[in-house]
């Protein structure tokens, strides 16, 4: 097994343990998934040797063929089954692969050779073309191991030799005859195999260093997120503090208990108190963001009633409302819908629906949020009758860091990671979230979730203590 310990032993790149790994498996792999393909073909063969050619013979070597088979099958479960990346059993497995290697090999060629014996007429078209076409299989599937290749190459190779040159020797006739013919027909056949086999073997291995550039370029990313993820949390921790202190003392400032101000000072201190909620906005919404990417978020689910989550989400979206000229308008549906939800998390998603579309209505217009049941779900919408959104911007409307208006003259600022944020909640709780908007006549969005059947609703279910919910 020299060439085993060889293949085992060097040194260049292109053997370490993994990547023999993936070999083994890519080619215990592509010929498991080939089996009835090759099974067809054999029998196939067998049958037209059976029929004109003897068919003991031809089924003796068929029953060759199937005890490789089951070889390779046994091989293919314990080659699946290995995860210890040890290099004495990826030792064990390569020398196993040739021992199937030579055995299939040696099986095809003797049935081949049995029928070149018996057939005296005809240039031995049918043995050579059955050995052709294993040739082909085998260069198109099997390169993902050099050695095996190599070995099966040579054996058929021999195979071809001598079946050229049978005639030769038994007829010894001119060189212009159609026997020599026929031999250098075979060499030539032999190179395009050959040729065949090294295409295929360096477009594998471009391939399998292109997935290995891949896998190496994807650790780097996922550390550099890690690294990223670490770094936002720290100073969005470290400028929460502080940034709290200042927001708190500029709220003060602006209602005026530590005294009145300075009317020259009023809108210079009102600018930098929305200032200020904008950067504590964003710092939360980045705290959310990362700890959704890191898997961190906690989520309280418990029974919920859609009516008390939608009033209370109202209620607290109102005097933002307010401060946008716009006017809510709550339907309900006409009895009480129960879902299973984090009612922190939803009241958020609900203010980021409800602060979006106050934001992007004309002054003096409504914002109706309704609610409906169809099929098992109930939906809450959130309808506006201001700008709309263009077509083809849903990326923008759920990326991250985005928003829809992004000009420096857009009415009022924002993170542009609410509905990004809010759309992973959603996810959280198995429900869905999309809008419909017409450019210039309104947009609504939409929260969809499964609704529990009031069988399962215990009595008083919307009026369970924070404290007695369990965290998922």
């Amino acid at each position: 097994m020299a060439i085993v310990d060889q293949f085992l032993t060097n040194k260049d790149d292109w053997y370490p343990i993994e990547r023999l790994e993936r070999q083994l498996k890519d080619y215990i792999n592509v010929g498991d998934n080939l089996i009835w393909q090759r099974q067809a073909i054999f029998l196939a063969a067998t049958m037209l040797a059976a029929f004109y050619f003897n068919p003991v013979v031809s089924v003796s070597a068929y029953a060759a063929v199937l005890f490789t088979e089951v070889l390779d099958l046994i091989l293919a479960r314990r080659v699946n089954q290995w995860t210890d990346h040890d290099p004495e059993r990826a030792r064990f497995f390569l020398i196993w692969v040739m021992f199937n290697t030579v055995a299939s090999a040696l099986s095809i060629s003797l049935f081949v050779i049995m029928i070149t014996l018996q057939q005296t007429t005809g240039g031995h078209f049918t043995p050579l073309f059955f050995l052709f076409a294993a040739s082909l299989f085998a260069a198109v599937n099997n390169h993902q191991l050099l050695p095996a290749l190599f070995l099966r190459l040579i054996i058929y190779g021999l195979t071809f030799i001598f079946i050229g040159t049978w005639d030769i020797i038994r007829l010894n006739p001119p060189l212009h005859s159609e026997v020599w013919l026929q031999f250098f027909t075979v060499a030539f056949v032999m190179y395009f195999i050959v040729d065949c086999s090294f295409v295929f073997l360096r477009l594998y291995r471009r391939g399998l260093m292109q997935i290995e550039e891949i896998t190496l370029e994807h650790q780097k990313t996922k550390a550099a997120l890690e690294i990223k993820s670490q770094f936002l949390s720290t100073v969005s921790h470290e400028l929460r503090t502080p940034l709290t202190s200042i927001k708190g003392t500029l709220d003060l400032v602006n209602s005026g208990v530590l005294g009145p101000l300075p009317d020259q000072m009023k809108p210079v201190l009102a600018v930098a108190g929305k200032n200020s909620k904008r950067l504590a906005d964003l710092i939360n919404d980045l705290l959310d963001l990362q700890k959704i990417e890191v898997g961190e978020m906690a989520f309280r689910f418990d029974l919920l009633n859609v009516r008390n989550l939608v009033d209370d989400s109202v209620a607290m979206s109102e005097g933002y409302a307010e401060q946008m000229g716009v006017t809510l308008s709550v339907t309900h549906a006409d009895e009480d819908v129960f879902i299973n939800g984090d009612e922190d998390r939803l009241s958020q998603v609900m203010a980021n629906l409800i602060s979006n579309a106050s934001k992007f209505s004309h002054k003096g217009g409504t914002v109706d949020i309704q609610v409906k049941r169809h099929d098992g779900k109930v939906r809450i919408y959130v309808k506006d009758k201001g700008v709309g959104i263009p077509d083809n911007a849903k990326e923008r409307v759920f990326g991250r860091f985005s928003q829809v208006d992004s000009s420096d003259q857009r009415r009022v600022g924002g993170t542009g990671l609410g509905m990004n944020i809010s759309k992973k909640i959603v996810e959280r709780h198995d429900g869905q979230i999309d809008y419909e908007s017409t450019l210039g006549k309104g947009t609504t969005f939409f929260i969809e979730f499964d609704i529990v059947p009031q069988a399962n609703v215990a009595p008083h279910a919307d009026a369970i203590p924070l404290g007695n919910r369990k965290t998922a």
